[in-house]
């Protein structure tokens, strides 16, 4: 078990600054009632901290932390540089961010700076130091939050500067990075490192997701994640030169895009990150989102924000149905938050998040619907002590997450502008998901022999060193599962010949010859052994088999009758190969065949709409049972007869859930 808190953190972003301090105390005793102990502070407060150049005030801050100290608040103390003062700008315009059209920006906004402008850094670093010397030997500030949700772009003069210093640390030479990027493609054949611009709208850019030379835009896609990491080190860091074993993080934004979030869990000493569901968003995306965020560092995570009730910038903000904002803080915790917290504490009186939701409404009374849930879950969590806290979840199933593949995949030209990265990774999670068998989200560089089974969806990109582990994995006994669209290029995007699917092909078993790409309205059946079909779409991959055995077979078009999933003897182990994207049925019935030729077991042995988690501390296993459904269900027989520690009761056979409904079981081991 591993946990850096005492407790569980339960609170959320707080800005008493944005309010008269005759309220203060009377947020107070508010939060007491929902039994919050922790608070979020100084996120956007650098304007007000550091009013010129060479003046700072804290006597504000000092009210605000000697406060919460007084009410044993757990302190997550932000450092306030994610959106910059007016003064900064007026004097330094050059710390302002360039866009993808190259405008470079005005004052306003936030999230706002270049990170590669010095000035910028110089008093980013600057504020950090001076807050840790100021509070980090506050016994109540359990954890250091660096700037906010990480996540523009720049292509301004100091990022292409930075750019060409970092390409040449990576390829040494001109002539080795034309011949990563093949530039003889459209005569872009670069002389001197000068030569190389940003790939955005003004130069190779197609939009903002298209590109004309993939190999430049992932290269600035890996460069702009370092770059803005060297930021977050840079605050960490001068927090650290004043308290060496602060606790540091930064709140992360799931399947966000933009950064290579299994990079930066190395410099984190703890993930933490904002669950922002819409209202459509199906709880298997919710669930495996929390599961990629426990995988980056293979521990419990930090939930940092969540509404209570609604968000505000979506197109369409729906109100969390009561018992909903409950179950979906029980869903966090299952998957492996030991905290939960909330976006916002107090509404904000003006400004574009005055309607996002909070524990204390514009109403500012406790007197609502959403602060009596809020009140509920913190006397919950308040009553579990430490007994969840560091609890690890256990899975025998590793599904590959790759932010490289994710930037290669989309930045393709072909075959189909509906093949998404995450919408394919989720559609095999779901099946997980579905049954109740526990998924860890890993990196390409994971230590496979901890799973029976592998799952790597659309593994495009086939970097340095990734056949030969997945093929010993596979070799010793590991069943490995891709698709479609795998084993294509290399790190920089060029295809490798000789038949895809290149560095994968001996092990599948399989040669893919042609790739035809459908459109929404096209359909496809693929036939299998039983006689049973099923639909496909999107992509079809026309294969011949190289000793694999074919699984099912297209029904239409002109290439019926060639496998459209097959699975082949490697080893000790077996490759499946699928070469479609099948409806739910049809790859149930292929996964179906591989857990069970695996040994997986799901987290109950009866099936049930339920979903259904666990953790394991040294003694105790934790059931999370939640339904999610909009029908009542029946208690699985396996858990009954166990205690339950919200209710503090014994579950009873033929027990009936609603929906919402939340049983925190323990099984002591």
């Amino acid at each position: 078990m591993s946990t850096h808190f005492k407790r569980i953190l339960y609170g959320g972003d707080y800005n008493p600054n944005q309010w008269p301090k005759d309220i203060w105390q009377g947020d107070m005793r508010i939060f007491k009632d929902a039994h919050i102990n922790t608070a979020t502070i100084n996120v956007f407060s650098w304007a007000k901290i550091q009013p010129s150049e060479h003046e700072y005030n804290f006597d504000e801050l000092d009210e605000i932390v000697d406060m919460l100290s007084k009410e044993n608040y757990d302190i997550v103390f932000a450092t306030s540089t994610a959106a910059l003062p007016g003064w900064m700008v007026r004097k330094y315009p050059e710390v302002m961010f360039t866009d993808y059209e190259g405008r470079q920006h005005k004052f306003g906004g936030r999230h706002n700076a270049c990170p590669n402008s010095f000035v910028f850094k110089h008093y980013a670093r600057e504020l950090a130091y001076k807050l840790a010397e100021r509070y980090a030997d506050n016994p109540h500030v359990t954890c250091w939050h660096v700037s906010n949700e990480y996540g523009n772009e720049c292509f301004c003069e100091n990022c292409q500067k930075a750019f060409r210093v970092w390409l040449k640390d990576k390829y040494k030479t001109i002539d080795a990075l034309n011949r990563a990027w093949n530039m003889e493609f459209w005569g872009h054949t670069v002389y001197d490192w000068d030569d190389v611009v940003p790939p955005n709208a003004l130069s190779d850019g197609i939009g903002s997701e298209k590109t004309a030379f993939a190999g430049i835009s992932i290269d600035y896609r890996r460069f702009y994640s370092d770059s803005q990491l060297a930021c977050f080190k840079m605050e960490r860091d001068a927090i650290r030169s004043v308290k060496p074993d602060a606790f540091v993080t930064t709140n992360l934004m799931g399947t966000f895009k933009g950064l290579d979030y299994f990079k930066w869990a190395k410099e984190m000493d703890v993930v933490s990150w904002d669950n922002y569901p819409s209202y459509d968003t199906p709880w298997s995306s919710i669930a495996m989102t929390h599961d990629l965020m426990r995988g980056l560092k293979d521990e419990p995570f930090m939930l940092m924000e969540q509404t209570p009730s609604q968000q505000n910038w979506q197109k369409y903000n729906s109100l969390k149905r009561p018992g909903q904002m409950r179950a979906q803080s029980y869903q966090t915790l299952a998957h492996g938050a030991d905290t939960i917290q909330f976006f916002q504490l107090r509404r904000s009186v003006g400004g574009c998040e005055k309607f996002h939701g909070a524990v204390i409404a514009h109403a500012g009374s406790e007197n609502t619907r959403v602060f009596r849930e809020v009140a509920q879950l913190g006397a919950e969590l308040e009553s579990f002590g430490d007994r969840t806290l560091g609890s690890r979840n256990e899975a025998e199933v590793g599904l590959i997450f790759d932010w490289d593949n994710y930037w290669a995949l989309e930045y393709t030209s072909g075959p189909s502008e509906d093949l998404k990265y995450v919408d394919q990774i989720h559609q095999y999670y779901q099946y997980f998901y579905k049954k109740n068998i526990g998924v860890d989200m890993i990196p390409v560089d994971a230590d496979f022999s901890k799973y029976k089974i592998v799952v790597a969806p659309v593994l495009y990109m086939v970097k340095d060193g990734m056949k030969e582990a997945l093929e010993n994995f596979v070799k010793n006994g590991g069943i490995l599962i891709t698709t479609f669209m795998s084993g294509i290029v290399g790190q920089s995007d060029n295809v490798y010949l000789g038949g895809y699917p290149g560095p994968l092909r001996e092990m599948a078993g399989v040669w893919v010859e042609e790739i035809d790409a459908l459109a929404p309205e096209q359909k496809n059946k693929a036939k299998f052994a039983d006689g049973s079909t099923a639909a496909c779409g999107l992509l079809c991959d026309l294969m011949h088999l190289e000793g694999a055995k074919a699984l099912a077979s297209y029904e239409e078009d002109f290439y019926a009758g060639m496998p459209a999933a097959s699975k082949n003897t490697y080893g000790k182990g077996t490759t499946y190969y699928i070469a479609t994207r099948f409806e739910e049925e049809g790859l149930a019935k292929i996964l179906d065949q591989a857990v069970q030729e695996a040994g997986v077991s799901s987290v109950i042995p009866e099936e049930t709409g339920l979903e259904v988690v666990t953790r394991v501390s040294d003694t105790t296993r934790f059931y999370f049972v939640m339904n999610f459904t909009d029908e009542e269900q029946i208690l699985p027989e396996s858990l009954t007869g166990k205690k339950d520690m919200i209710s503090q009761k014994m579950t009873e056979h033929g027990m009936k859930l609603k929906k919402w409904d939340v049983l925190l079981l323990e099984e002591h081991l």
